[in-house]
């Protein structure tokens, strides 16, 4: 905290304000937080009694009035220097979001083998199943501007780690321009992130939006009108007639699967 503020008071061109977000620790970050909240110009600490990253960046960004807002990791994982190429374009309006990559030529990154691999398995999977074009989810070093973060916000569900992947799939849905940014990034060696548990929960999360898609929903439509279909059809073939109980089988699916429209 001392170093980023150290920078932002001497190299930042612009005014800038820091919110610690202690979401229900149960170490001293809530004390050391409020002593540099108390020390250190334009830092406060907002403290939450749920966990959840999600839930923490969601309350920090909402309260604030800023015409971009960003995160960080807290352990600095990537240099400083790429914060002012970070939000000069959200600034200067060529994009709506800018995020930090470290799977793009330019990109300097140390990292130990297994989170190497969980990294760029876990993007591919996300450019499979729900077709991202940026190139690297989970960078930990993203902005967006401050007029549309609360509709953005507003749409996204998770609550914990995955709320950084679920936000840039939603801005591209919107067709949002979003800024790709080569960063120099070095992995914290204390970390405290649950991976198994992480991985888990966002694989949940791809899931959910994967099948929120207009093709994926036709074809749950498609198949749950089958179902009921047929189940109707057995149902019906006892009182009726084949024909007869056919037309109603189909007549009861087609109104049960209607578009709904609205006013």
């Amino acid at each position: 905290m001392r170093r980023l503020q150290g920078f932002l008071s001497e190299e930042f061109p612009f005014s800038w304000r820091v919110i610690i977000a202690d979401n229900a620790s149960t170490d001293r970050t809530p004390v050391i937080a409020a002593r540099l909240s108390d020390e250190l110009p334009a830092v406060r600490m907002l403290h939450l009694e749920a966990k959840g990253r999600g839930r923490a960046l969601r309350a920090a960004w909402s309260a604030s009035d800023a015409r971009v807002v960003c995160y960080m990791d807290a352990d600095l994982s990537t240099e400083l220097n790429r914060l002012l190429p970070l939000v000069a374009p959200l600034l200067s309006g060529h994009s709506d979001l800018a995020i930090g990559t470290r799977l793009t030529q330019g990109a300097r990154v140390t990292r130990g083998t297994k989170l190497e691999f969980i990294s760029r398995a876990y993007n591919r999977l996300v450019h499979l199943a729900l077709r991202a074009k940026f190139s690297d989810a989970q960078c930990g070093f993203n902005a967006l501007r401050g007029d549309i973060e609360g509709e953005l916000l507003s749409a996204v569900r998770d609550e914990a780690w995955f709320l950084d992947t679920e936000l840039l799939i939603l801005a591209q849905r919107r067709r949002l321009p979003i800024h790709e940014l080569p960063v120099d990034w070095v992995e914290g060696p204390d970390s405290s992130v649950d991976i198994v548990a992480t991985a888990l929960a966002d694989l949940r999360g791809v899931a959910r939006l994967a099948v929120a898609t207009p093709i994926a929903r036709f074809v749950a439509v498609g198949i749950v009108s089958t179902v009921a279909y047929a189940l109707l059809l057995l149902a019906l073939m006892m009182p009726l007639s084949s024909e007869a109980a056919n037309a109603v089988a189909r007549a009861i699916t087609a109104v049960a699967t209607r578009p709904r429209t609205g006013a």
